[in-house]
């Protein structure tokens, strides 16, 4: 176990003979072998996520142990005794290795999970409106939705953590562009708050940080349908009025549903973390969440797609009271409605006459 102390001066093929009782670093160093049935992700997005985390004063292969030694705690949502015995190193060791690489990718968070710039903002309104299968969705900058992520009943203010779904939580909030990848994240609060009330207290509302004007997200039935402080577009309540509103909630959701397979991609690759109470301290829950959607991205941008098996349960929060100090975004909302129905070209018999 001392051996983990040396990594810097022995190199990866004498590592692997002395460690023969560790199939995880034999599998890394071998040339070709596929790391994703024990770490999820794939031996590119694995090199990137080093790239990305190794500073100028790191040397050796201590970074690359420490990010197997987390990413198998990740993918396994194992206990540190576990992993102590898989990398045949100190529990002690494996506790400090999971804080210290967890707040690494912390740090390069802003990097990967960022807001599209001015430029990009075309494409992704083109992807939306290829999605929703309607031009008119060109305007959209971003889906926005929640997500529960289990936890065990904390010893403290366990009943603010009891969601409606009936088990403890807590909330990751979540935009996305139109291929699925986190544009903004916010996570942390109790399963009990309601999804409107959590969106009015993150800082993408508060502070007006998107999207940018003449832009608007979709929403699902359980937020507010706002035009300012940020334009926010939801479904039509059911039943609906006039199959104009009906034409756009099939099309809004076709656009909308581009977060819902994002979560369920997040499920897929960490279902471990995701479909069983995680076991760590509440206050540690948001950022092991946060990790996951950073790995996430990094995964889109190397190709390493995970298919979503299950996606977020559809049924939407009961709409909260409105609020006094936001503005309705119905007039918004009507008016994309009927650009949705508006006949892409002019009926034929519009010109055989005159019109005065």
């Amino acid at each position: 176990k001392k051996l983990y102390t040396h990594l810097q001066t022995v190199s990866p093929t004498t590592y692997c003979r002395l460690n023969a009782a560790v199939p995880i670093l034999q599998l890394y160093f071998k040339d070709g072998s596929d790391l994703r049935p024990s770490l999820r992700l794939s031996r590119q997005s694995i090199t990137s996520l080093i790239a990305a985390l190794r500073s100028d004063f790191d040397h050796g292969w201590e970074t690359d142990i420490e990010v197997l030694v987390f990413l198998y705690w990740l993918a396994h949502a194992a206990s540190y005794r576990v992993v102590s015995v898989a990398f045949d190193i100190p529990k002690s060791t494996v506790h400090d290795i999971v804080h210290r690489i967890s707040r690494a990718v912390i740090c390069i968070l802003k990097r990967v999970i960022t807001f599209p710039t001015p430029d990009d903002l075309e494409e992704v309104g083109a992807g939306f409106a290829q999605l929703a299968g309607s031009p008119a969705f060109c305007t959209v900058a971003g889906a926005i939705d929640g997500c529960h992520i289990r936890i065990k009943a904390p010893a403290s203010d366990a009943p603010c953590y009891f969601n409606r779904k009936l088990f403890h939580s807590v909330q990751l909030q979540a935009i996305t562009d139109h291929k699925g990848k986190f544009i903004d994240i916010f996570v942390g609060y109790p399963g009990s708050v309601h999804d409107a009330r959590v969106l009015k207290n993150s800082p993408v509302y508060t502070g007006r940080l998107y999207p940018p004007a003449g832009k608007c997200i979709l929403g699902d039935g359980g937020y507010p349908c706002l035009s300012a402080p940020i334009c926010l577009i939801t479904p039509y309540r059911e039943p609906v009025q006039n199959p104009v509103q009906a034409r756009f909630n099939a099309k809004h959701a076709r656009a909308h549903n581009v977060v819902e397979r994002a979560f369920g991609m997040l499920k897929t690759r960490w279902r471990s973390i995701f479909f069983k109470a995680l076991e760590v301290s509440p206050a540690f829950v948001p950022e092991v969440v946060a990790c996951c959607a950073v790995l996430h991205n990094l995964c889109l941008q190397n190709g390493d797609i995970a298919d979503a098996e299950v996606v977020e349960d559809p049924a939407d929060d009961p709409p909260e009271p409105q609020n006094t100090e936001a503005s309705a975004g119905e007039d918004v909302r009507d008016n994309l409605a009927a650009a949705v129905s508006a006949p892409d070209n002019c009926v034929p018999a519009l010109h055989e006459h005159d019109y005065l």
